[in-house]
């Protein structure tokens, strides 16, 4: 790991990323494309040494409270955060200064904060979001290698909901001849409901490969698939986006699962729940959007 000053930590809808690279080596991993220039080595953190100063100096300048979302880009519980605890020190200045939390992660460690994450709920919104992709364990570990289980990652979802903390499941990427199958999106939705997740966000049954990611995708299916590859190569080309052939099938059994059992779809409700703030003392609900800086 390294360090780096940053100028600036919120970006323009209040999102946050405290470190840049993960080590937890997702094999289908969109952040590793060279479209986001990172000029280091993608398992070499950077760790944004001003963050919490930044972060505490951003959010005393705020007119009006918002949601803070973090975990899109860069896993904020990856194995750094055991040592640096960066991510602990930006909740307990969310909490603080009273701002809603909309926190994404594939990993158990964020129950380390159970404590701060309770109280950021009482005073207005904690989201905790979970991305699954895999209901089989051997093969979560081919292509999750370093991060906990699938099922330690629905245990998180079960302790928040008995917390009273909504929880929101990422279903991707699901990768064509892998993991697109009905016994894993079926295996998957069972946790789902068992959890009592308030929403599932998908996107399509399939994922995205751009420069950078899809060369480090193609290296671990030689791997793990050897025979993928060039069936890849032949089907999709150099497409953006890889869809499954099962596409249309999957998605019928998520909608008709998740609709059976109370659990939100619409991906656009969902993210205006996730970017609505609510004061829970006072009653006021404000947009994201409708947040204003001095």
């Amino acid at each position: 790991m390294h360090y780096k000053k940053a100028k600036a930590i919120l970006s323009a809808q209040n999102g946050m990323n405290l470190y840049r690279g993960c080590t937890h080596g997702c094999i289908y991993c969109d952040s590793r494309s060279s479209c986001y220039n990172m000029n280091h080595d993608f398992e070499d953190i950077e760790i944004k040494s001003n963050a919490i100063e930044l972060l505490e100096m951003t959010l005393r300048r705020k007119r009006k409270k918002c949601m803070i979302g973090t975990g899109a880009m860069c896993d904020p519980y990856m194995h750094v955060e055991n040592e640096i605890k960066q991510t602990r020190k930006a909740l307990e200045i969310i909490d603080r200064y009273g701002f809603g939390l909309a926190i994404q992660t594939k990993s158990n460690l964020i129950l380390r904060d159970l404590d701060i994450l309770k109280s950021i709920n009482a005073k207005s919104k904690c989201v905790v979001q979970m991305t699954l992709t895999t209901y089989d364990e051997d093969l979560c570990k081919k292509i999750e290698p370093n991060v906990c289980s699938t099922k330690e990652r629905v245990e998180v979802l079960k302790i928040m909901n008995e917390n009273n903390i909504p929880t929101v499941v990422w279903l991707s990427p699901i990768l064509p001849y892998i993991n697109d199958t009905e016994e894993n999106i079926r295996g998957l939705l069972d946790y789902c409901i068992k959890a009592k997740v308030y929403g599932v966000i998908c996107f399509g049954m399939g994922l995205t490969l751009r420069d950078g990611n899809r060369q480090y995708y193609y290296s671990k299916l030689d791997e793990h698939f050897p025979h993928l590859k060039s069936k890849y190569i032949k089907k999709y080309g150099c497409r953006y986006e890889i869809r499954s052939d099962r596409h249309n099938e999957l998605l019928n059994i998520l909608f008709s699962e998740c609709k059976k059992h109370g659990i939100e779809t619409d991906i656009n409700k969902i993210f205006k729940y996730m970017r609505t703030f609510e004061e829970k003392n006072s009653g006021i609900q404000m947009s994201l959007f409708d947040n204003i800086d001095d």
